[in-house]
């Protein structure tokens, strides 16, 4: 199998053979790193540690010390949280679900407003998932595809979100049986999320507008 160079962000340079996944080069440069990896930077793009790398780059990996590895982490733990409401409130539609200055939070049409009780019932269900050690996978599709897979769910706010992209081709995430519409990257598996709390519930106008139904919004934040 013929060899790539992987060149380092101290500039040095490491040869790998084709086809090894950014984790793998990861743990070649050392097992302490590929411990602490959250996602890798490659030509100066953010990829899945799962990444196969094909031919020669300027490569780095990101841990939770960087503000973009913060943000990989966090943006998992949102689709952890928002599995384990689906789980527990199968009438919920997730919306979006992004990563903030101190956490991330996840905007949800629900019948009913979550309760404190609920949160913590929310935080069991997450322990669960986080213990199952389930990997997130990648995918892309049209959108037509998209748009399909998003109304078995009956979730209009998903297909709006399609609509407004530009791609023809989107990418979405699965762990555990939970899909969602995402650009990515995100940590190798549940398992590397730590210590998590849910912190509050606000309601929260879809897109912004008061114009538009109110959502259940959850705030959380995790660390290693």
């Amino acid at each position: 199998m013929s060899q790539i160079k992987l060149t380092l962000p101290d500039k040095s340079v490491m040869e790998v053979e084709a086809g090894t996944t950014a984790l793998e080069a990861a743990e070649q440069i050392g097992p302490r790193l590929a411990k602490d990896a959250v996602a890798a930077r490659i030509d100066g793009e953010l990829f899945d540690l799962a990444r196969p790398l094909s031919q020669d780059c300027q490569f780095e990996i990101l841990t939770f010390d960087s503000e973009e590895g913060k943000h990989v982490y966090w943006h998992s733990a949102s689709h952890v949280m928002a599995d384990a409401v689906t789980q527990l409130f199968p009438d919920a539609k997730p919306t979006i679900g992004p990563p903030i200055a101190e956490g991330f939070y996840y905007d949800f049409d629900v019948p009913e407003s979550f309760t404190e009780e609920d949160l913590q019932r929310i935080e069991e269900k997450m322990r669960e998932i986080i213990e199952a050690d389930v990997p997130f996978e990648r995918r892309e599709m049209s959108k037509p595809e998209a748009i399909e897979l998003f109304e078995q769910q009956q979730n209009r706010y998903k297909i709006a979100l399609i609509n407004d992209i530009e791609d023809e081709i989107v990418s979405i995430y699965e762990h555990d049986g939970f899909v969602d519409l995402c650009t990515g990257p995100h940590l190798p598996g549940t398992g590397r999320l730590k210590a998590f709390k849910l912190l509050s519930v606000a309601g929260a106008y879809w897109r912004g507008d008061e114009r538009n139904e109110m959502l259940q919004r959850i705030y959380g934040t995790a660390y290693p």
